[in-house]
């Protein structure tokens, strides 16, 4: 099975192990785009681009010195949470902005990896840091609902939370509770729960900032993850070897 997509939660690789079939998937092609649409929903939901829109559309809104003030990026703390491919190509563009990389990983980088970003040996001690907070981990049954209503206790008040990686990640009732309370500024997501069936309270809150799964969503990235998948094909015909194999 050659998967168009680098996750591969659509399919049941335990069963598919058991029936001797491999599965592929297509990893770095998607890397670049992925980490932009990262950025595109952390600037999105830190200076208030919903609500910015809302005022657009309706033709009505009038300058003043505290109009839609929101957060800034430059020079803050940037908690990522998976420093995989994406979480590093998410650093990367964050250090543009003057950020400083504070990280949570199943284990710490090579220092050449690492660059200056700081670890953190639990994921308490990297929320505890981030006045702005990325998921771009895997899915897996560790990191299901790992943002909940204990977790989002040891964010800094008023920090700005996104994920571009999978929905599961954030227990979505909490979440909409620490958005309306203020302890969470804001809230910006490519990716959900039980997609396309988007939380409600996510569409009528003011501070979430929405996109419908843009992550890989270029010409020319699709089109690089249609090239893999077909390779990862032929790969097996001509050779018998599998280069992006996850199970």
């Amino acid at each position: 099975i050659s998967n168009f997509a680098v996750g591969f939660g659509n399919i049941d690789i335990k069963t598919a192990k058991k029936r001797n079939i491999v599965v592929t998937n297509t990893p770095d092609v998607l890397t670049d785009a992925t980490a932009e649409i990262a950025i595109l929903v952390l600037l999105g939901a830190a200076r208030r681009a919903k609500e910015g829109l809302q005022y657009v559309n309706k033709k009505n809104w009038k300058w003043s010195a505290d109009f839609l003030n929101g957060k800034q990026l430059t020079k803050e703390r940037l908690g990522i949470l998976g420093m995989g491919r994406i979480g590093r190509a998410v650093a990367d563009r964050a250090r543009s902005f003057g950020m400083k990389i504070h990280y949570y990983n199943r284990s710490r980088l090579e220092k050449n990896l690492e660059k200056d970003a700081i670890y953190h040996n639990s994921l308490q001690s990297l929320l505890s840091v981030s006045d702005f907070f990325s998921i771009n981990c895997p899915a897996t049954k560790e990191t299901k609902h790992i943002i909940n209503d204990k977790t989002i206790k040891y964010f800094p008040d008023g920090a700005v939370i996104t994920n571009s990686a999978r929905g599961d990640m954030i227990d979505d009732d909490a979440m909409v509770e620490a958005l309306k309370g203020g302890k969470i500024f804001s809230l910006g997501l490519d990716v959900y729960n039980g997609e396309p069936n988007i939380h409600p309270k996510y569409l009528t809150l003011p501070n979430v900032f929405v996109l419908p799964h843009l992550g890989s969503s270029t010409t020319k990235t699709r089109t690089a993850m249609a090239d893999l998948a077909i390779s990862n094909i032929n790969e097996f015909l001509n050779s018998g070897k599998f280069s992006n194999i996850v199970n």
